[in-house]
């Protein structure tokens, strides 16, 4: 009989989310250009607000969002590959989803990174907060970087899409439902899971408040 287990805490839930919403949007306003420009930089604040709070809850947060816990090396990657890791064993992030994981958030770190010191190169209005910081020729540059990469961004996003809906569909595993209600159903012993405080999460909220500020004085 299959039990009813907490696997995602709120925060990682709604870090998810948050970060879904948020690069819909900056696709949306840099296709659209304009006044939605400005909205972008502010955006691109809230990003890196974001993935500086999940380094952190990734370091001192709950089990499941704790980087250590599921970040596994080749041979366990060999053994999920080979069916031989259940969910019970690992109920968060599988080992070959912990590498997209990581790829995600490095991805939107170095976009939202580049996108800080990218010039408005059409109206001159839109600079990235700390473009003023470095010369007209390297914010250039950066500009087409952070222009280029936004695809391959886009492109580790569809491969995420695309994997859930083959679990979804194929493997008739169901990974979004979890992910939004935080819980699993489960067979077997269940895990025994710790989910972190309100100290902690205030911890990593600060420390996403202080970087952000930070760029915002150097502005």
């Amino acid at each position: 009989m299959k039990q009813k287990l907490k696997v995602w805490d709120l925060p990682t839930r709604l870090f998810h989310w948050s970060l879904v919403l948020a690069i819909a949007f900056m696709w949306y306003s840099a296709k659209t250009g304009g006044n939605l420009l400005a909205w972008h930089l502010r955006i691109g604040l809230f990003i890196l607000g974001l993935v500086v709070f999940r380094i952190c809850w990734g370091v001192w947060g709950s089990d499941t969002a704790r980087f250590q816990n599921f970040v596994r090396g080749p041979s366990q990657i060999k053994r999920y590959l080979k069916g031989e890791l259940t969910e019970n064993e690992q109920p968060g992030h599988n080992p070959l989803g912990a590498l997209m994981v990581l790829a995600l958030i490095g991805s939107v770190l170095f976009q939202v990174t580049t996108g800080l010191f990218t010039s408005d190169e059409n109206t001159f209005l839109y600079n990235g907060y700390l473009s003023h910081l470095i010369s007209e020729d390297t914010s250039s540059a950066i500009r087409k970087i952070h222009g280029t990469f936004f695809n391959i961004l886009l492109a580790l996003a569809a491969a995420h899409i695309t994997a859930v809906l083959v679990y979804k569909w194929v493997k008739k595993h169901n990974l979004i439902t979890p992910m939004i209600s935080g819980y699993k159903y489960l067979e077997g012993k269940l895990p025994i899971l710790k989910f972190a405080g309100i100290g902690k999460f205030l911890a990593a909220l600060i420390i996403a408040v202080v970087v952000v500020s930070i760029v915002l004085l150097a502005a």
